[in-house]
């Protein structure tokens, strides 16, 4: 169990939390602007809507807000989600390729003289070949 006020120190879970909220307020400013148009058309063309009381027209306009500020949160947190892997997943990716390039470089400076020894190429020829004279 997390101990009090550890998500402020938290910092991948407080960048979740306000990209989240960026969705949230997208989202409803978007969906407002469409339930604003169809409560206008509503106004314009259905005498049903038009006796609506304003309460309940504005309850049908914050509904409609709100659905909005939920997808939109819901949507972007997966996007944001799915980036932070990638970026993990680049960062191990990355660790992984450079130990080996170390282990590469440690081994190309070692392996100059230890290589060439366990391909038998001390001396200049291959060991257990016979050069011109029938000498080793």
């Amino acid at each position: 169990m997390r101990p009090h006020a550890s998500l402020e120190k938290d910092s991948e879970a407080n960048a979740a939390a306000w990209e989240a909220a960026r969705g949230a307020v997208s989202g409803a400013a978007r969906w407002g602007l469409y339930v604003g148009i169809l409560g206008a058309a509503g106004f314009a063309f259905s005498p049903v809507y038009r006796g609506l009381t304003v309460q309940f027209k504005v309850f049908l306009q914050m509904s409609g807000m709100t659905v909005g500020s939920m997808i939109e949160a819901d949507r972007r947190l997966r996007d944001y989600e799915v980036i932070v892997r990638r970026n993990k997943r680049l960062a191990r990716d990355q660790a992984v390729w450079d130990r080996y390039e170390m282990l590469v470089v440690e081994d190309e400076g070692r392996g100059s003289v230890e290589g060439r020894e366990r391909l038998g190429e001390s001396g200049g020829g291959v060991e257990g070949k016979d050069d011109k004279n029938g000498e080793r």
